[in-house]
């Protein structure tokens, strides 16, 4: 037998006025887009989103809001026919967004992998956002990740007071895109244990979640699919099975090719971010963004731009996320403390921060850095002054 699992007035999904349930029941509206300090994406581009949606003219899987090629749009960025700019979601190689939406149109699931910090996240909300109209079905994995966050739990004052019935039971956003068609998202996979992971295969391979105590089953609906993401640069992962992967076509996201690219990323998300922030325009401070990329990108490869200087490698990931949120903190600095444009001083301390995880090795590494590559760089001493500051 199988069972439909009907949406509850907190659970009902976004209709197309792109409002959530939640924003429409948490204080009577009082939570609106504008005041959201991170809102969701369907939120944030809604004006994206129905341009693209209007003008897709492109066959659309079943319960897909727009067509692959759309979606790819979306992410990507591009200009429509009526002029409305699409900006970029995410910079990087085209292929590896049209095999990712591509894989969503089929029944494999999909799974975003690369190192910390390769905006595995920010695609998979943006996927969800463009393909469902809602980012939220998601679970975000730990260590501590129970079974009941993927299949479902119980309502335990029904189920004390009536025993397993239908209305004892809570649904997983998992189970909810199931029942519903939609996009449902796993964050850091790999950090669930083992036996909590593998609750997907059935899940992923037979589209069923049964039910054993009420002798039903949730069977998946025609536009369900499932992104997870991973890594495993951090420590405590748990590696998944070959069962379980081999449900997923895996896709790599790779660190930026070269340092414009990285720049790019980094000031398009500063932006929006500091929008959201009041905080000062990312221009007048873009000469700050290209040296935080530069030092994160040296440290990182371990050898400096010009090829001439092999260098240490601190234990942290110095990611393209890390140089947003020095970046970030930098132009709050200048805005609240300075004169409202970023400068050396307003990175230094996020710089340091980044680098030096380990306070012992990490620190001899960035102290050679600094005397060996900073100091000879010409144009950047007033940088080299603010980082031994910071660091004495």
């Amino acid at each position: 037998m199988s069972v439909s699992v009907e949406p509850t007035s907190a659970q009902t999904p976004a209709g197309d006025s792109g409002q959530t349930s939640e924003g429409a029941h948490a204080g009577g509206g009082a939570n609106a887009e504008g005041e959201a300090l991170r809102p969701h994406a369907e939120h944030a581009f809604a004006a994206e989103l129905a341009a693209l949606a209007a003008q897709d003219d492109r066959p659309r899987p079943v319960r897909w809001r727009m067509s692959p090629w759309a979606v790819a749009t979306y992410l990507l960025g591009g200009t429509l026919p009526d002029g409305t700019v699409i900006t970029p979601k995410y910079v990087g190689p085209r292929r590896i967004v049209e095999v990712a939406v591509t894989t969503l149109a089929t029944d494999r699931a999909l799974l975003l992998l690369g190192v910390p910090g390769t905006a595995k996240t920010w695609v998979s909300e943006h996927l969800a956002a463009a393909v469902s109209g809602d980012s939220t079905l998601l679970v975000q994995g730990t260590a501590g990740t129970p079974e009941e966050a993927i299949r479902y739990g119980w309502n335990y004052a029904q189920l004390l007071a009536h025993g397993p019935s239908r209305d004892a039971l809570v649904p997983s956003p998992v189970m909810r895109a199931m029942a519903e068609g939609m996009t449902a998202r796993v964050e850091e996979l790999t950090r669930v244990p083992a036996d909590v992971q593998d609750s997907l295969i059935t899940i992923l391979s037979e589209k069923t979640l049964p039910i054993p105590e009420l002798g039903q089953e949730v069977q998946a609906v025609r536009g369900f699919n499932l992104i997870a993401t991973a890594n495993d640069r951090d420590r405590g992962v748990n590696e998944l099975s070959s069962a379980l992967r081999r449900r997923f076509n895996t896709v790599v996201l790779p660190l930026p090719e070269t340092a414009e690219a990285e720049v790019d990323i980094v000031s398009r998300r500063v932006d929006q971010i500091g929008r959201s922030l009041d905080l000062p325009a990312v221009p007048e401070g873009i000469e700050e963004i290209r040296r935080v990329v530069t030092v994160f990108r040296e440290l990182r490869d371990g050898i400096t731009a010009d090829g001439r200087t092999k260098l240490k490698s601190p234990s942290g990931t110095l990611s393209t996320a890390e140089a947003i949120s020095v970046v970030t903190n930098g132009l709050a600095l200048a805005a609240h403390f300075g004169d409202g444009v970023l400068r050396a001083g307003d990175v230094a301390a996020g710089i340091l921060g980044a680098v030096v995880r380990d306070p012992a090795a990490d620190r001899v590494i960035w102290q050679e850095y600094l005397e060996a590559v900073v100091r000879e760089r010409e144009g950047w001493k007033d940088f080299y002054r603010a980082c031994r500051e910071v660091s004495a």
